[in-house]
């Protein structure tokens, strides 16, 4: 009862339906307006579904500027984990590195992988395409909301966060478990956590030090975020303009990024980018910072019209809406993905 009364009184540990829920009409006069469902598909018109939802880190990678992403490759289910193990060796590949699904969502089995065994459990359960990725040791992971306009060689950034995965400090007194128990988002993933670190769980973390529970930075998985609205700057426009033109095609998403410094950031050094979100990023600087729920909905239509309106530039280019049926076989077939995912991600 108290979990619950808790999540009543915070609008933003609702489900992501009852968030949406009174500005949902605002989303369905668009479509009306547009004379199309998938109004949003053409908003980036070289990702899958416009990246709203189901596109794969595959092709988002594939379009961005050589050496702007951590080296990455492709593991296939059908692969034999000797297969797997002599394509890792032969990429250059060393413990430890990162898996995650090619289409995957909200963190969902992203693992860092620290030893063989992990990897062949991983490889083992998963039913999709994966990648294996380079670790990246930079110390600070940003996220950017950045749109432009088709006909415009300027965007806007409207969104700027540090974001940093949910972590517990030690006291050198107290169990990883009971660190996991106190802490005020780890309870509401309990169990997950506790089958994650079932081997650490008696570990005393020393006074001071910082504990990682996961390593995605996701508002789902208990991610603190750090708005930085203030420092959206002409240099931070400069950077991610010459990024976002480099495909030509990206006018509507989110950049998550690791950095060595804000200062390099800005300065267009020293950072990779994990993932590009297309149209159905969220602008997820109306979280941990201090929004109502009734200013979290104007910021969030703010970003629709201006989604809508990029749409129908590129529609009246030629690039037009997706088919109905055509997008709602596509849901159908990424919800029984990501269905599958989740069953797995309790596996593994």
């Amino acid at each position: 009862m108290k979990q619950f009364l808790e999540k009543w009184k915070n609008w933003e540990l609702w489900p992501f339906w009852m968030r949406y829920f009174f500005i949902t009409p605002k989303w369905l006069l668009y479509c009306i307006r547009s004379g199309s469902f998938w109004f949003f598909t053409p908003s980036n018109p070289t990702l899958t579904f416009g990246g709203f939802e189901g596109e794969g880190k595959h092709e988002m990678y594939a379009q961005l500027p050589p050496g702007s992403y951590p080296q990455t490759i492709y593991i296939k289910p059908s692969m034999t984990f000797g297969e797997v193990q002599k394509y890792i060796a032969e990429s250059g590949f060393q413990y430890p590195f990162i898996v995650k699904p090619d289409v995957g969502m909200s963190g969902i089995l992203f693992r860092k992988i620290e030893k063989e065994e992990q990897l062949k459990a991983y490889h083992e359960h998963m039913p999709a395409e994966y990648l294996v990725q380079a670790l990246v040791d930079y110390p600070i992971e940003f996220s950017v909301f950045y749109y432009r306009y088709p006909d415009q060689e300027k965007g806007v950034i409207t969104g700027f966060l540090q974001k940093e995965p949910m972590h517990v400090i030690g006291d050198g007194i107290n169990s990883l478990l009971v660190l996991i128990q106190q802490h005020p988002k780890a309870k509401h993933r309990i169990e997950e956590l506790l089958a994650w670190h079932k081997e650490r769980l008696d570990l005393v973390v020393p006074n001071g030090q910082k504990f990682y529970l996961t390593l995605a930075a996701n508002l789902n998985r208990g991610a603190n975020f750090i708005n930085l609205h203030n420092e959206i700057d002409e240099d931070l426009h400069q950077v991610f303009d010459q990024l976002n033109l480099y495909s030509k095609h990206f006018f509507y998403g989110r950049y998550d990024l690791k950095a060595t410094s804000l200062e390099d950031l800005k300065a267009g050094k020293n950072y990779l980018i994990l993932e590009y979100n297309g149209s159905g990023a969220e602008p997820n600087h109306v979280y941990n910072s201090g929004y109502n729920l009734r200013a979290a909905h104007v910021e969030i239509l703010k970003h629709w019209k201006v989604l809508y309106e990029i749409s129908a530039q590129n529609n009246a280019k030629g690039i037009r809406p997706w088919p109905f049926m055509k997008g709602w076989r596509y849901l159908q077939q990424a919800k029984k993905h990501f269905a599958e995912l989740e069953r797995v991600d309790a596996l593994v």
